[in-house]
């Protein structure tokens, strides 16, 4: 698990990951992704169901449905992910969780820790999806 990512949000990095290696238009079930990923279906399921009200991927209903990109991979940023799984106050926690560490009051850790947080946020912002589209399952499946 990350410092920085929920494990959900972790998840729905692979999801994004697995439906942008796979050919464009492409249709994936939640049992598939969940499958080939590794992680149980149920949480998959709400994974995809926030990934889909915020607009990063769409679902298909019916026989034929699932789930697929709603955005070219070179316009998905993975901030838009993390957003939408985590929200913004990740960019915005102490790092050794206390709720009233800032500028005014900060932890021993607190101007190392936001400007490696800025550096990371700024680096999500900049990396589209289209950059990860030459990555295989296998590799994805291998790193896990």
């Amino acid at each position: 698990m990350s410092i920085i990512f929920s494990r959900k949000c972790e998840y729905g990095i692979q999801a994004v990951l697995l439906l942008t290696t796979e050919q464009q238009g492409g249709i994936h079930t939640a049992e598939e992704i969940a499958n080939r990923l590794k992680i149980p279906k149920e949480f998959v399921s709400k994974i995809l169901q926030e990934l889909t009200v915020n607009g990063i991927i769409f679902s298909k209903k019916g026989k034929s449905g699932g789930f697929a990109l709603a955005k070219n991979p070179n316009e998905l940023k993975l901030l838009d992910i993390v957003l939408a799984i985590d929200g913004p106050d990740i960019f915005n926690r102490c790092v050794l969780g206390f709720p009233n560490c800032s500028d005014k009051a900060p932890c021993p850790l607190h101007y190392k820790w936001s400007q490696m947080i800025n550096q990371t946020f700024n680096m999500l912002g900049d990396e589209t999806m289209d950059k990860f589209k030459q990555l295989t399952i296998n590799k994805i499946e291998s790193i896990q």
